[in-house]
């Protein structure tokens, strides 16, 4: 009975070592701008399940390591040279340049930041309505991010002008409770060392080369190619017809996504709940069809996932495409943000406002009210539609683009994302599955 039991013991041992093993695989990597070969300066590979990471540099391309199976691993490349159409792209972010205000409207105080590219005065001027000036100020600036706090005055409706070496830049900047009797002030808060350029290199906060983002979760040897091409249309795919509707296609970096919000499926009334009839449903805002026509269809979390509840199922997408999870459009905002990287930690920031300028630079140059649109520069395009309340109501239109993920939170809630007209950041929130929100699509790999 002792010799059994110690040979039992032996080989519950053996098995556990064999099966607890976890696999070894091989990555390779290699990169494109469009159809053109380009060089990797290096690549940082992040298991984001477990935590850790590892960086290639140049001209190591390959990398073995061991995995858990089901690990989601996250591929960051980084590239010497500008591909076509990014070089502009960062000669613009050096110039001078002067950000929206967040929030806008503002209710107590509201933060200002700009952009000098190199030592000077900058004058900073504000009017009213009626161009009479509020406040005129000069300030000795050093190279780099400069914010400042506006506290307003009785007005609604002001005009801020910054002015640096003969350049100057406005913004509009709304009031929604003016302060009867107060002064309008404005306050230098101080200066950020971080530079505003176009992409992190091996360093988060040294911003100064292309990168491109891939997820994954490999089961076996693999080869991946970085696409670094960005605001064209999807090399391949210029446009998806789905559902007698032709929807325009848009590569930022690495991934491929639908130009225009999804607008599938018969409307519906608002005050309905959408069901599972085997019939695509939609809402369309204020129960008016060509409200879907430009912002698309909102859907309820459950329509849109056509009743799965697996993150990245294809859902209401069409075959090739799928709805993006949670962690994608991480990668779409480290990707477009000009000083937070893909896979930096503010991603991560569960229920917040983060980022420097993801969502500026993703939403359409117009749409909003009171013309505080968006920059678009990497043709995303995002149109504010609003959304529908879980009532049958619906707000936002002009305002705000609400998305959903398909990365479902709790039972009854899932995440999505915001941008709201003239705040320069994105909102992640947790959000109840009954209301009707605004769906993009991203291919498959």
């Amino acid at each position: 009975m002792k010799t059994k039991t110690i040979l039992s013991v032996l080989v519950l041992a053996v098995m556990t070592s064999v099966y607890g093993q976890k696999p070894t695989i091989e990555l390779t990597f290699t990169a494109i701008n469009n159809a053109v070969y380009v060089q990797l300066d290096s690549i940082k590979v992040m298991n984001r399940t477990q935590g850790g990471d590892n960086v290639l540099y140049w001209p190591d391309t390959t990398l073995t390591m061991e995995i858990t199976p089901g690990d989601t691993l996250l591929y960051i490349g980084y590239i010497t040279g500008y591909p076509v159409g990014v070089q502009e792209i960062i000669q613009e972010y050096n110039q001078f340049r002067l950000f929206q205000n967040y929030p806008n409207p503002v209710k107590d105080q509201s933060i200002i930041s700009m952009f000098i590219p190199e030592k000077g005065i900058m004058n900073v001027m504000v009017t009213d309505v009626q161009g009479k000036l509020i406040i005129s100020s000069d300030w000795q600036l050093d190279k780099g991010n400069h914010s400042f706090r506006l506290t307003p005055g009785s007005s609604n409706l002001f005009f801020l002008t910054a002015l640096w070496k003969g350049e100057s830049r406005s913004i509009k900047i709304l009031s929604s409770e003016p302060n009867t009797g107060m002064s309008c002030m404005l306050e230098y808060i101080g200066k950020s060392d971080k530079e505003t350029t176009l992409r992190a290199s091996k360093n988060k906060s040294d911003r100064t080369m292309p990168e491109s983002g891939i997820l994954d979760a490999p089961v076996a040897n693999e080869t991946y190619t970085f696409q670094f091409a960005t605001n064209i249309p999807c090399p391949g795919t210029p446009t998806v017809e789905y559902e007698e509707q032709v929807y325009n296609t848009i590569q930022v970096f690495s991934q491929c996504w639908l130009k225009e919000n999804l607008n599938v499926g018969t409307m519906i009334n608002g005050n309905q709940s959408q069901t599972n009839n085997a019939i695509k449903e939609k809402y369309c805002y204020n129960n008016e069809p060509d409200s879907c026509a430009k912002y698309g269809g909102l859907y309820q979390w459950e329509e849109m996932m056509q009743y799965f509840s697996q993150q990245g199922t294809q859902g209401i997408c069409p075959t090739g495409w799928h709805l993006p999870t949670d962690e994608e459009w991480k990668v779409l905002e480290g990707a477009v943000d000009t000083k937070y990287g893909i896979g930096d930690p503010v991603w991560d920031l569960e229920e917040d406002y983060r980022g420097f300028d993801a969502g500026e630079n993703l939403q359409a140059t117009s749409g909003c009210y009171y013309e505080v649109n968006g920059t678009d520069l990497f043709g995303f395009s995002g149109l504010p539609g609003g959304f529908r309340y879980y009532y049958g109501g619906f707000n936002d239109i002009g305002s705000y683009d609400h998305w959903w993920t398909s990365t479902g939170d709790n039972i009854y809630t899932a995440w999505m994302r915001s941008l709201i007209c003239g705040s320069p950041g994105v909102t992640q929130s947790s959000m109840s599955e009954v209301y009707g929100l605004s769906v993009r699509c991203i291919r498959d790999n």
